[in-house]
């Protein structure tokens, strides 16, 4: 026996036993950025055309109440791929963490270690640093937020500026490594850059504009929703004048929250557009799985690291807050061998909950250190001890000065929400779901609703540790 395979044995041993046959499952991940949990067909949008998502639901599992647990792009990626929150890896903003993110105990490595070729596409976002990570045999990273038109790229530790547009560019490498001859299953974990605005950001987290700036879709796309007219929520364009930390004068000389500082359409019609090549990118990925005999044999992932603001409660680019627009995401996972087509969850899912799932279903054992649950029984159906509420957390950081100060931990039950914003005196939120699904009147002082608030600060207190 080669000393190769007695080291891959015992890596096996020591991280999880996991299956050695060659049925194990291939996996592709598809993370979008920003997308909101409702900004697809599948999801009830009467305009967005969204095929090849919409496919997925139609033959996969939609988890119709998943959650991000950090609500920020670095934060929220380092969940996805390690099943931890935030306070346990320790990626908590979007600063440059580079010597963490190299450190970090992703999923990804477990499975290279026991044998699966893996590939990472696109924003990692964890520190500005872009290059190659632990876990990684192929490596195609956007430099910190990346460019939407000839993005600068290191692949496999080369710099490299690839012509084209950025959805488009990374959908060529992710079918490339597809396409390849292997004995081997693959991971592939296609980050975009899209929903995100063309941004560049600084060590200290801040950003400025580059380039065109704002939301940049591909050519093929711009204008097709010229016409179009978002359907706002009920919460859309209102002041939030019992939210105190949305309040407060912080001497700035920023406007007060409402109709005027609430998302522009022009701004929702770039998005939707897009969000057009994403759409197009993982068709010609699922095309070319079902071209090669293997779309039933991949696990197919498709997620967003948080949500968008449309207006609510005046809000735009502020999408760091507990409201559901920010923290619920789009999750859907088609896995032909495993899941009934048209599976629905409504029980509440996070994002630290992936990993857990990917790697039972590759046949490994789950780590210890891993925070999230397998979705694997809740999908067949089994909703024995599952959870019946969600730890939501945020670090502060200085990008908006709005939300300046404003770190806050989190819970959501199936009916409450309680925000205790951990710099601020004296501006918790409550919100009964139930009768006020957005967020309009917060209960923190009415005192019919005190045995309540004692018993979600304790699930608070408990879901940290």
């Amino acid at each position: 026996m080669s000393i190769r395979i007695i080291l891959l044995l015992v890596v096996c041993l020591i991280l999880g036993r996991c299956s050695a046959a060659d049925k194990r499952p291939n996996i592709l991940v598809v993370l979008v950025d920003d997308m909101r949990w409702d900004e697809f067909g599948a999801a009830g949008h009467p305009w967005i055309q969204t095929p090849n998502i919409d496919r997925i639901a139609r033959e996969g599992v939609v988890f119709t109440n998943a959650f991000t647990t950090t609500p920020l792009c670095s934060p929220s990626r380092a969940c996805f791929l390690t099943g931890q929150y935030a306070h346990t890896n320790g990626i908590i903003d979007n600063t440059a963490r580079d010597k963490q993110s190299h450190e970090l105990m992703t999923f990804s490595k477990t499975l290279d270690q026991v044998g699966y070729e893996t590939a990472f596409l696109g924003k990692w976002h964890m520190g500005n640093d872009d290059t190659p990570r632990p876990g990684w045999d192929h490596w195609v990273a956007l430099k910190g937020q990346g460019e939407a038109v000839d993005p600068k790229l290191n692949v496999d530790g080369e710099q490299q500026i690839v012509k084209g547009y950025v959805t488009d560019v990374l959908t060529d490498f992710a079918a490339r490594f597809v396409d390849k001859e292997r004995s081997a299953p693959f991971l592939l974990y296609l980050s975009h850059k899209a929903l995100h605005p063309n941004l560049m950001q600084a060590n200290d987290g801040s950003v400025t504009s580059i380039g065109e700036g704002g939301f940049i879709a591909a050519d093929r796309h711009k204008g097709i929703y010229g016409d179009k007219v978002f359907p706002r929520r009920p919460n859309a364009f209102v002041p939030p004048l019992d939210k105190p930390a949305l309040i407060r004068d912080l001497g700035k000389g920023l406007p007060p929250l409402g109709p005027e500082t609430a998302t522009a359409e022009n701004t929702i019609r770039d998005r939707s557009e897009m969000l057009m090549a994403v759409d197009e990118s993982l068709g010609r990925l699922m095309d070319l799985l079902q071209s090669k005999e293997m779309l039933d044999n991949t696990i197919i992932v498709f997620a967003s690291d948080h949500g968008y603001w449309y207006g609510e409660h005046g809000l735009s680019d502020e999408r760091r807050l507990a409201y559901e627009e920010s923290i619920r995401i789009p999750f859907l996972i088609r896995y032909g061998r495993a899941v009934k087509a048209g599976t629905r969850r409504e029980e509440m899912v996070q994002s630290i909950d992936m990993a857990p799932t990917l790697l039972q279903w590759a046949g490994c054992s789950l780590h210890p250190y891993i925070e999230g649950r397998s979705l694997i029984p809740l999908i067949a159906g089994d909703t024995t001890a599952w959870r019946n509420s969600i730890r939501i957390e945020y670090y502060s950081d200085t990008v908006f000065p709005r939300i300046d100060k404003m770190g806050y931990e989190a819970i959501r039950t199936e009916r409450y929400k309680y925000i205790h914003y951990t710099e601020l005196e004296r501006a918790d939120e409550l919100y009964d779901l139930k009768n006020d699904l957005y967020e309009l009147k917060n209960l923190i002082g009415d005192s019919s609703m005190s045995s309540v608030l004692v018993n979600l600060r304790r699930q608070l207190k408990e879901s940290g540790n």
